[in-house]
């Protein structure tokens, strides 16, 4: 009777599991002192009330990857190939063959697999995420560098950590703090004016660092950009061939745009101009400051001919007052912005302006720090130039 009955009874604990098991679910202890339970739809395991023993174990299986606990072993058998071509795909995906590549990559798509990236990145010290921090994509002229770099950088396996930091050095480094924080394998920044502690920390912070959007002698790591000071020479040099003799000038008061000035004031002072009028604002630029730039600027210099502005929407707001005024763009005034915004074509006269490539700057970046992270270790210092886009202001 003994057996029998301890058979009966068996036979309803394997009944009784086939049919909860799908539900069982695994929940982590809330305190030290909790107890790992597996329950069914978050009730309590029930056994026949005739059981004097412990309830049988239930096996417990970690979900790894996406819905209904999908493993990389999964997405490999359904694709035909091995794991390690899997976690190549997400890792290292230059280094599988395009259809397999592709083949891979719809699988993970219909099975909704998603790998874990934070388990990955322990088990290998790579996070296989960059940061990128830059003051603003409110203008194309950032955003366009940080799409083409976005996208290099995820064709390589690696994602982008986007930060803004406004136009503030302290910003900068709180970001930096941040990001730091997340154990990034690489660093973008904009431009290269940091602080002196900033500049020693992220020489020694060991990951490749690349720093845009300007141009140094003694650059932190690798640097792909153009001389701000130049472009300032340059739109000189344009209004000295014009016969300009009482120039202007409106910007923001960032780094790179007092670059600009300079070089602007500068190149003016040797052919012996001196006085220049100047409005100068806190960024971010609109169309509006520049309206009332303009105003500004005849006050200080009513005969003033000519209007460097630091950026195309300080340049239209320009254009916008001096039409409101009745005067003659570029017979009576000459104007140069800089950026060549996507609309500086569409103005009546066509803004003429400093245009740069944004997307060269994206790309080149991404490139220097893939290279770095492959191990090699030249230093990079890339500069991309600039050119007057000249239309119908000057």
């Amino acid at each position: 009777m003994g057996v029998g009955w301890k058979r009966r009874r068996a036979q309803r604990y394997r009944a009784y599991d086939k049919a909860s098991s799908a539900a069982l679910t695994t929940i982590a202890p809330s305190s030290p002192h909790a107890s790992k339970l597996t329950m069914p739809n978050d009730k309590p395991t029930a056994y026949p009330a005739d059981s004097q023993d412990e309830a049988p174990p239930v096996p417990v299986k970690r979900s790894r990857g996406g819905p209904k606990g999908l493993r990389i072993t999964d997405v490999a058998a359904v694709a035909g190939v091995s794991p390690i071509t899997v976690s190549r795909v997400f890792n290292n995906p230059e280094s599988v063959a395009p259809e397999t590549l592709e083949r891979v990559r719809q699988v993970v798509h219909k099975l909704g697999y998603v790998p874990n990236r934070l388990a990955g990145g322990l088990s290998s010290s790579k996070s296989r995420l960059i940061a990128a921090i830059v003051p603003t994509i409110a203008h194309s002229l950032f955003s366009e560098t940080i799409q083409v770099f976005s996208e290099t950088m995820s064709k390589a396996g690696y994602q982008v950590l986007l930060a803004l930091s406004g136009y503030s050095d302290s910003s900068e480094e709180t970001l930096l703090d941040a990001v730091l924080s997340r154990r990034p394998e690489g660093v973008l920044l904009t431009g290269v004016a940091h602080t002196d502690s900033l500049r020693e920390r992220l020489r020694n912070v060991g990951i490749p660092i690349v720093e845009t959007w300007d141009m140094t002698d003694t650059p932190i790591d690798m640097l792909v950009g153009f001389s701000h000071y130049r472009v300032g020479e340059a739109v000189a040099e344009r209004f000295l061939a014009r016969g300009v003799l009482n120039p202007g000038l409106v910007s923001a008061n960032d780094d790179r745009a007092i670059a600009r000035i300079t070089g602007f004031r500068e190149r003016l002072a040797r052919a012996g101009i001196h006085d220049v009028a100047k409005v100068i604002v806190a960024p971010p630029s609109s169309v509006s400051i520049g309206k009332t730039a303009l105003s500004q600027l005849l006050e200080q210099t009513p005969q003033l001919d000519a209007v460097f502005c630091g950026s195309d929407l300080l340049a239209i707001g320009v254009l916008g007052e001096a039409k409101r005024r009745g005067i003659d763009v570029p017979s009576q005034l000459a104007i140069c912005g800089f950026g060549d915004l996507e609309f500086a074509s569409e103005t009546s006269p066509q803004l003429t302006t400093v245009g740069v490539d944004g997307t060269r700057i994206g790309v080149s970046a991404a490139r220097c720090l893939l290279e770095r992270l492959k191990g090699v270790k030249e230093s990079n210092v890339i500069d991309v130039g600039f050119h007057i886009v000249e239309r119908q202001t000057v």
